[in-house]
């Protein structure tokens, strides 16, 4: 079972103005096919996290252990979704998904197999042969979750994904990334600004601190699994949010008078 484990990790970067410290003593844990999303305030190392849960980055102190094993560099159990737009613009939406699984080294009946399944997972089906540039920033989004989803890792990290897009759009896709953790039982950690978003679509939200982040709240989300746009109107949810958002923004405002003082 692919649960993240988090001890006392540490991260700290050497710039020219000295040693930078970005992420903490961060020991948390998200369960086997858990959902959790992070929220913090810009600059308090929440994609750093990520990056080395990911393997990408590595920790300068503590550890990361995923499904029991020590985290060292990347691995495919371990899929990650950017921000960014990470699409081909030369190739097809099927040939985007298949691109993961040629580096892989899966057989081209594989990559058929399991590109055509991802694609239909993400609400594609149809597009198959299309290029990018026929398709919206949201199905662009769409191709890159199925490309990770294609690779069917235990764990998915996802840092800010839906970002750049407009706010239906990330409703309605926040919607359909729930829906697939539903189905396929994959742990995920997700990393979002938006504290709406963050109570929506996870079990579980850690509130970090600016830098040198901290979890300094972790927030369960005791709302019904079966989740829609009109449960914001609801006071559970809204007692959620104002929690959320009373640390975020002391957090902000510190980050805020830091940089301030610096300039």
């Amino acid at each position: 079972m692919s649960e993240i484990n988090l001890e006392n990790v540490e991260v700290a970067f050497d710039t020219p103005a000295g040693t930078v410290v970005a992420v903490s003593g961060v020991t948390q844990r998200v369960p086997a096919q858990g959902f959790v999303s992070l929220v913090g305030p810009s600059g308090c190392g929440k994609s750093t996290l990520l990056s080395v849960i990911a393997g990408l980055t590595k920790a300068t102190g503590g550890q990361v252990q995923v499904g029991g094993k020590v985290v060292n560099g990347p691995d495919r159990g371990i899929g990650v979704v950017f921000q960014e737009d990470s699409t081909l613009p030369w190739r097809t939406v099927l040939d985007n998904v298949r691109f993961a699984l040629q580096v892989a080294g899966v057989d081209k009946e594989g990559q058929l197999e399991r590109a055509r399944w991802a694609i239909e997972l993400v609400g594609l089906k149809g597009f198959a042969d299309a290029y990018p540039s026929m398709l919206s920033g949201g199905m662009r989004q769409r191709v890159a979750l199925a490309r990770t989803l294609a690779l069917e890792p235990g764990v998915v990290l996802m840092d800010e994904p839906f970002a750049a897009l407009d706010q239906q759009t990330r409703i309605f896709l926040g919607a359909e990334v729930r829906s697939i953790w539903q189905r396929s039982a994959q742990t995920v950690l997700f990393v979002t600004h938006d504290i709406s978003e963050a109570i929506l679509l996870s079990e579980q939200v850690w509130v970090m601190s600016y830098r040198p982040g901290q979890i300094i709240d972790v927030i369960d989300v005791d709302l019904p699994a079966e989740r829609d746009p009109s449960i914001v109107s609801s006071h559970a949810f809204n007692e959620l949010h104002n929690r959320i958002w009373t640390s975020l923004q002391e957090e902000s405002m510190r980050g805020f008078r830091q940089q301030e003082g610096a300039a």
